[in-house]
């Protein structure tokens, strides 16, 4: 099984892995130490879920890889563990898009109230196609600040047709949903639909524009698309990152009827440093190391630091990037 490259994007950068194709589905791996193969943007492809586990794991292990593990998911409607191979608990924030009034009745009235004053300042949110004059909008969001949530921010500077390129994948079964404001895009969201859920793959807001909730305009609009299409679940990545335990992000997922769904990813070790670090936990990354209050202070210290270095605004809790296939919105 040939090794190749395929090309991935972290923090907004793009980056040739080792990769090997399984079965018609690449899969990649990331890392120095361990070195964890997972299938190429597995959120958003049907084959992050293997329909043979056992198959996928012998497949990456005969192959040229060199990964140290291999990991995998189960369905996010499937809790309960089903093979034999050690498992720890995952998680995604999912709004229940079966049916749109039973969403909107269980948002706090704070939500509601939000939406609908989108509506009164004039903003219209509809579903819209990915063009050179959507990318252009799409620049100018990007352009406002160099920063988002006290980091640097990825997007910043790239131009017209990077944007319209970067954000042409999986275009065959995504939706773009806009909100207008006086003919300018204020705000946009990119959903992807693998199966019966949808995944947000970005949702970004002009800053200037926040007082006009352009963000809970996009996501209302967005479970309406869902549930008009039989969709069951609409997916804003992570509800908790490692040992988290509250962040605003959470608490304004949790206001916009986004729920924590528990299902078991398996972490497969295929070497002897790939059983070493699962036994010493290393393939949980820091997040999942360190202790919660240890996490906030280094993100407190981020922020500051951030704030020094550059003079432009940072977005305001309620905004928020999912960002590149693969890169989360913390």
């Amino acid at each position: 099984m040939t090794v190749i490259r395929a090309e991935i994007s972290i923090n907004g950068e793009q980056m040739l892995v080792p990769a090997v194709e399984i079965d018609g589905t690449l899969v990649i791996t990331s890392g120095r130490f361990p070195r964890i193969a997972a299938v190429k943007d597995e959120s958003f492809v049907d084959a992050g879920v293997p329909r043979d586990p056992a198959r996928f794991v012998k497949a990456v292990s005969e192959s040229m890889l060199a990964a140290d593990i291999v990991t995998f998911t189960q369905h996010i409607d499937d809790p309960r563990p089903r093979h034999p191979y050690y498992c720890e608990l995952d998680n995604v924030a999912a709004a229940d898009t079966t049916d749109f009034t039973k969403w909107w009745e269980k948002l706090p009235q704070s939500t509601r109230k939000n939406c609908r004053r989108a509506e009164k300042r004039g903003v219209l949110t509809r579903i819209v196609s990915l063009d050179e004059h959507l990318a252009t909008g799409i620049k100018g969001i990007y352009d406002e600040t160099p920063t988002r949530q006290g980091r640097r921010f990825w997007h910043y500077g790239k131009d017209v047709h990077r944007v319209l390129r970067e954000n042409a994948t999986y275009l065959d079964r995504s939706d773009f949903i806009a909100s207008y404001h006086e003919d300018d895009l204020i705000g946009f969201m990119k959903i992807v639909y693998v199966g019966r859920i949808a995944r947000i793959m970005q949702l970004l807001s002009r800053i200037s524009h926040n007082d006009k909730r352009p963000i809970n305009a996009l996501i209302a609009k967005a479970v309406e698309v869902c549930s008009q299409n039989g969709v069951t679940h609409l997916i804003y990545s992570k509800y908790q990152y490692g040992n988290k335990t509250s962040t605003p992000l959470m608490e304004f997922k949790s206001r916009n009827g986004f729920n924590c769904i528990m299902f078991p990813r398996y972490y497969v070790p295929l070497t002897l440093q790939g059983r070493i670090a699962i036994a010493c936990r290393l393939h949980r990354g820091a997040l999942g190391l360190l202790p919660a209050a240890v996490i906030n202070n280094v993100l407190r210290m981020r922020d500051s630091l951030n704030g020094l270095i550059t003079a432009g605004p940072t977005t305001p809790a309620s905004v928020h990037n999912i960002g590149d296939v693969g890169v989360s919105d913390e």
